[in-house]
């Protein structure tokens, strides 16, 4: 079996705010330290909705990896890199996209749900119908088994499942298969070997998912087989051909709980957004003007946290002593709307702080951050041409 990866990608589309951080950056920096992880700056992706306003994306890719450094992406815990500039993405996307039937891309839920989302924009074009696909490419040529995502994310993993299993089904099934396989079976010696197929048996003939767990632990432990041999019996197992793409599980992130200033959800686009590396002045400003619970007119009227945009942020940041101050403090009149803020001015602040502090170092020398995305690329690409190899190869289209 391969080994376990986490894979990740954001589009490029400006500075991150404090929403990203909550809902994506805090995720990625604890599955750091569980996985290996590459993470990378979705620039293709960003053409299939902006294809006619290119201008930012480079300029907005470079402030967003330093905005992931500040968060506390760890470059010699992951691999940081830029889609684009493995290109090995593009081929494994043009030669997916000869065997995937139409019907699939346009039953993904996203595909008329952002068309009306986004009607303002021109988005007949195959690049948008088939971004799920290119998607599926990123996943797949890095054989990651753990992709992290929400819960509306979900169809798109599903859809990369089914894109593996077909590839798998069709180009999988080498001359002389069954016989390969059955000599690799020899090869893991008689105990394991009996083992092994009386699970593949509980497997086909019962469906026993815990028999294909134990299968593939024995497969891993197998120190004696070479690359194909191993490929060859996880495929057997299943009773399909050779295992060449991988089937990636779902990772289920929380929704991000983050709010934005209006008490809608944040985004740049609702002009509502504090972003990671906001001059504190600012932050105080914005957060001083927030509006508040529109019942609560004089300082002496009580007013309903429940209703008041600045309770959702303290929600987020604040102890439950703060909380309990909040709720009985606004309902009696007791602490007027600016006290009221001040703690989450404070609990914002305070999270920039480290922020600010780590982004000076790339912002005082460029020429890292450069080096990190050369490294990251350099690494990244080397395992996506592991995979275009075999991938050509079973596709009939290794010329070497």
């Amino acid at each position: 079996m391969y080994a376990e990866k986490v894979l990740s990608g954001m589009r490029p589309t400006g500075r991150l705010h404090l929403g990203h951080y909550h809902g994506v950056l805090k995720n990625w920096i604890k599955l750091q330290h569980e996985y290996p992880c590459l993470f990378f700056v979705a620039d293709w992706h960003a053409l299939t909705t902006n294809y006619d306003e290119p201008g930012g994306i480079v300029e907005n890719a470079w402030e967003m990896i330093i905005d992931w450094l500040a968060a506390g992406v760890d470059p010699s815990q992951a691999t940081l890199f830029i889609q684009s500039r493995v290109p090995e993405h593009a081929e494994l996307h043009l030669l997916l996209s000869m065997m995937t039937p139409l019907g699939w891309l346009e039953r993904v839920p996203t595909y008329k749900d952002q068309q009306e989302k986004l009607s303002h924009k021109d988005l007949t074009t195959y690049g948008f119908l088939g971004y799920p696909l290119l998607q599926a490419a990123d996943i797949l040529i890095y054989r990651a088994d753990k992709v992290p995502v929400g819960e509306d994310q979900v169809p798109h993993i599903e859809f990369t499942r089914e894109i593996a299993r077909r590839f798998n089904h069709i180009f999988g099934r080498e001359p002389g298969f069954e016989d390969k396989a059955k000599q690799a079976v020899k090869k893991l010696g008689s105990k394991r070997a009996k083992l092994y197929l009386e699970l593949r048996t509980r497997f086909q003939e019962k469906g026993e998912a815990d028999a294909l767990e134990q299968a593939h632990a024995l497969l891993d432990e197998a120190q004696s087989l070479s690359h194909g041999d191993k490929e060859r019996l996880f495929g057997y197992l299943e009773g399909g051909g050779k295992m060449i793409l991988v089937e990636p599980g779902v990772l289920l992130t929380e929704a991000a709980r983050m709010p934005g200033l209006d008490g809608q959800k944040m985004s740049k686009s609702y002009n509502n957004a504090i972003t990671l590396r906001e001059d504190p002045d600012s932050v105080r400003k914005k957060i001083r003007t927030m509006q508040t619970d529109p019942q609560r007119v004089r300082r002496t009227d009580a007013g309903d946290p429940e209703k008041c945009p600045v309770w959702q942020f303290h929600v987020i940041y604040s102890d439950a002593a703060v909380k309990e101050w909040v709720q009985s403090g606004c309902r009696s009149a007791g602490i007027g709307c600016i006290e009221c803020k001040q703690p989450v001015i404070d609990a914002v602040l305070k999270e920039q702080e480290p922020m600010h502090e780590r982004a000076q170092v790339y912002i005082d020398d460029p020429q890292l951050v450069r080096n990190i995305i050369a490294d990251g690329c350099e690494k990244a690409r080397k395992l996506a041409q592991e995979t275009m190899r075999d991938v050509r190869e079973a596709m009939g289209l290794d010329y070497s």
